[in-house]
């Protein structure tokens, strides 16, 4: 896993340059939003289950077929699986969050991801959903004491949605 930093620096390393004044803008961004990116994973932190929770109770009263004999959240084995899931998007947005950088998703979650869930049968469209779903809830929990650091909550969750479009 890399953070803004290390990828700033890997990819001038990978042409044998000095920093520009790009890299340094990029860098001097990522350094001013620091504070900001840890009071946002520390409501996360603080209430991940809840957020999960209601996520997970909003994606159902939204699509209640997905828990009804042929759904992909019927059975308790398959609802155990989607809340395990909705628990990892959740948790990979943090790591991205915090590291300024959304190259730890497409490593860690979304590489073969749709492939997979389509094999598999699981429709996309829910997961977008509920990934969604976390997005706003963080961001409204994240306005309650921070409203100026809600814009930077949306790039892990947008970007997940736009790879599984």
């Amino acid at each position: 896993m890399q953070d803004a930093v290390t990828a700033i620096i890997s990819k001038y390393d990978t042409f044998g340059s000095y920093l520009d004044q790009i890299a340094m803008t990029q860098l001097q961004s990522y350094f001013n939003t620091g504070l900001q990116r840890v009071k946002i994973i520390e409501i996360l932190n603080s209430k991940a289950s809840f957020i999960i929770r209601e996520a997970s109770a909003q994606l159902y009263k939204e699509l209640p077929e997905l828990l009804r004999p042929g759904g992909n959240s019927y059975t308790t084995r398959r609802y155990a699986a989607c809340l395990r899931d909705t628990e990892y998007y959740l948790r990979y947005a943090s790591y991205s969050l915090i590291a300024g950088d959304v190259n730890i998703l497409r490593e860690r979650v979304l590489d073969g991801l749709k492939d997979t869930y389509n094999s598999l049968g699981v429709p996309l469209a829910p997961t977008i959903r509920v990934i969604q779903l976390l997005e706003d809830i963080l961001k409204e929990e994240v306005l309650i004491h921070y409203p100026e650091y809600t814009k930077i909550v949306s790039e892990p969750f947008q970007y997940m949605i736009n790879m599984l479009v």
